[in-house]
């Protein structure tokens, strides 16, 4: 598909917001899936070729993290494995499947993450403060299941992750969002792998915009670092609740309009 240079140039500043976005609370498609639509992608390709430019923002941030030392590949490797494990049978199973009913759930999986964390008085476990569960139970459990879901559907998971990671984990908010950029890379891989085989990405696309993610996920990272909770706390409720209310509104279009 052939696009002019401004609106190739628009794309790639529209993924480098979502990047920077998605590095500190995720939802960073919000931007770029309407983006690629806009510009005349048919949906699956447009889908695909998401996945991939986003993979560079995911890769960025996750990258940031571990050089910085707040996260250790070697105590993940299980949630890595199990995640990827979990994405990859998602991305098999949607293609078998009417997503309908999960995608009429995810609004209200949203809600309760946003309210979590606008209710909870503090966001920082207390130092005899025991993780709800280990190690290798968090990633058979969450990393399986979160998996699954974004390599079925997607919207929201590195939210689902975020709160997973402190509501169970036990892990501050910049920890979280730490290890939630390296399993989200994890399923991202995943099924972009799949994409590829089924041959649905616009590499140049794709690999142009991956630029912008890229540069927008390293510095959103970098935000993350410098200001942690103050930062990430607010900006994880207003993505959560962008996105259900986007998905609110997709589904149920007269419901949104009798209320406001």
């Amino acid at each position: 598909m052939d696009l002019s240079l401004e609106v190739m140039a628009l794309l790639v500043a529209v993924a480098a917001l979502a990047g920077f976005i998605d590095a500190m609370a995720g939802g960073g498609g919000l931007l770029t899936v309407p983006a690629l639509l806009a510009a005349g992608i048919p949906p699956a390709q447009a889908l695909a070729t998401n996945k991939l430019q986003s993979s560079f923002g995911s890769f960025s941030a996750s990258l940031y993290f571990i050089r910085s030392g707040t996260v250790k590949l070697k105590s993940m490797w299980l949630s890595i494995v199990c995640t990827f494990i979990g994405a990859a049978i998602g991305a098999t199973t949607v293609q078998h499947i009417n997503a309908d009913v999960l995608m009429s759930i995810i609004p209200i999986i949203l809600i309760a993450i946003s309210s979590y964390f606008l209710f909870s008085k503090s966001l920082s476990p207390k130092p005899d403060e025991k993780p709800l569960l280990s190690e290798a139970a968090f990633a058979f459990a969450i990393g399986t299941s979160v998996g699954f879901y974004d390599g079925f559907l997607g919207p929201g998971t590195g939210s689902i992750f975020a709160v997973c990671f402190v509501a169970l984990g036990r892990y501050s908010l910049v920890a979280a969002t730490a290890r939630t950029k390296v399993l989200n890379f994890t399923s991202n891989i995943a099924a972009l792998s799949f994409f590829i085989m089924a041959g649905l990405p616009i590499w140049e696309l794709g690999l142009t915009m991956a630029i912008g993610n890229f540069i927008g996920a390293r510095l959103g990272a970098k935000v993350v670092l410098g200001n942690g909770q103050k930062v990430v706390r607010p900006l994880v409720i207003i993505m959560s609740m962008t996105m259900a209310l986007k998905l609110l509104w997709e589904q149920h279009p007269q419901l949104l309009q009798s209320i406001f």
